[in-house]
Formats: C-alpha cells, structure tokens, sequence
C-alpha cells in the first residue's frame, strides 16, 4: 500500500468518524463516483464541508408552581358543615398555632339577617362559639329588641381564630379567611348583612380607608346583599353614648327587613 492509499484510507475513517459525531461532508460532483479513485487522482480536490445544524430552540425553564389557595375550595356540593370542617384544621395563616378553637359561625341556615364581627375573643376561643363574651351577651340583647331571637339570626366573624391579646387580625390573616365567608354569605343568602365595627366594614367593601363613625347607618351593598354597618358591641361598653346611634341602625335594619319595631311594655 503506497502513501496514496493510506491517506485515503485514514481520510475515510475520518469521515466515517465524524458522521458517527453528527457532521457531515460534501463533496464536488467527480469525488462522488468513487471515494478511494477519487482520492488517488492528484486532478480531483476533496474538500469536506460541515454541514450546518439547524438552530437548537431550548427548552423554556419550568414553570413556577401555582401558589397554594389561601382558602379550600369545597368539592362537590358546599354546606356550612364542610365549611367548619375545613376551617377546624385550617393553617392558612400563624394564628392556627395559637387558636385553642375554631369559630366558624352559627345560627339560622337560612336567615334574613347576618350579623358579622372581626373576630373571636377568649370565651369564644374556649367554647368554639360567636359572640359568647360579654359583647355577645350585649348582641344578643340588641336582637332581642329587635323583636328577633338569636337562632333566627346567623352571627358570624371575618377571621374564624382568635389573634393574640384580642389584637386587631393583621391583612393577610383577614385574607386567608375571606373566602370561608364568601362561601358562609352565598350558602346563608341573608336580605340584610349587618357589619359590627372598622374590620369587617372594611374586609366585605374591600376599602381599607373606611372608618365606622362615618358610614355607620348607611345602606351599603355586598354581592348584591343590602350591608347597614353598625358599632361593634365590644366598643358600645366602652362609650354609652354610641348606643343610641347604634340603635338607630338596627332600626334601619328592621326597616330594611319589612319588621315592625317591636312594642314596649
């Protein structure tokens, strides 16, 4: 074998080679016939040309993981029963770690009025229930001179835990439980919220610039449902005064409800 015959032999194991890699290579029209003739013909050039690789389009990063809802969504048909049972092992936000009880509402499954405060204080947090404290004893006064019962009334609260010290529920904790009440208000289809106080005033309009000395009294509108807010009772045991514009409210209510106010005596 002479010097020609190896250099074709090592140029073809080259190729071979590269095609294995992925490259290719052209050649003019006379190297085609015959690769080993090819070659050993001085008059014949060879010229290799890699051939171009198309463009590689890579591949788009992963997409992020959609945040976790910040309240369940019921499956199935919704009642208020799988509502408090959601609620009871509910960790949507830091006060499930100080909660001893949930407290998701109760009363009347179909009423006309619904009462809504902030939120559960210590007896509530004890016994698992609204308005037990010495601002309940006081509501259910009021709907009892509303000529009303509290079991024909639903009484529930924006946030369903007890925040530490009875402190003001901080925004992201009214969030987290926001959509438990959405779910409570559209099963309950009450003719007339009534909201007690700055935090569920603001929570239901969604307007952190509210204050309840100013709309108290007025005609308000959530979801399409008449809203009258009113004093929290907790502020009417500090500020007797407050209890007559209080009254004048409910009064409203009971206007706004077709009730006559009940007689006295």
């Amino acid at each position: 074998m002479d010097e020609r015959e190896d250099l074709a032999r090592n140029l073809k194991q080259l190729i071979e080679l590269d095609r294995a890699l992925g490259i290719d290579f052209v050649f003019k029209p006379a190297a085609t016939a015959g690769l080993v003739p090819a070659v050993l013909d001085p008059a014949v050039t060879v010229k290799p040309v890699p051939a171009v690789k198309a463009a590689v389009t890579p591949a788009p990063p992963p997409r992020a993981p959609s945040p976790e809802p910040l309240s369940p969504i019921a499956d199935g048909p919704d009642s208020l029963e799988k509502i408090a049972a959601e609620i009871a092992t509910c960790r949507a936000c830091g006060l499930c770690e100080t909660r001893r009880s949930t407290v998701p509402g109760e009363g009347n499954p179909q009423p006309e009025l619904l009462f809504v405060g902030e939120g559960p204080g210590a007896d509530e947090d004890a016994t698992g229930r609204p308005f037990v404290g010495a601002a309940g004893q006081l509501l259910t006064k009021m709907i009892i001179a509303m000529g009303l019962k509290r079991e024909d009334v639903y009484i529930a609260n924006i946030i369903k835990c007890r925040p530490p010290g009875n402190r003001t529920p901080e925004p992201a904790e009214v969030t987290a439980c926001m959509g438990y009440l959405r779910r409570q208000i559209a099963l309950l289809k009450p003719k007339i919220i009534c909201s007690l106080g700055n935090t569920p005033l603001r929570a239901l309009m969604n307007d952190d610039s509210l204050g309840i000395t100013r709309m108290r009294g007025q005609k308000l509108q959530f979801a399409g449902i008449i809203m009258i807010p009113t004093f929290h009772p907790s502020y009417l045991l500090r500020d007797e005064e407050a209890k007559k514009p209080c009254w004048e409210d409910l009064k409203l209510v009971l206007k706004e409800l077709g009730r006559e106010l009940p007689k006295r005596g």
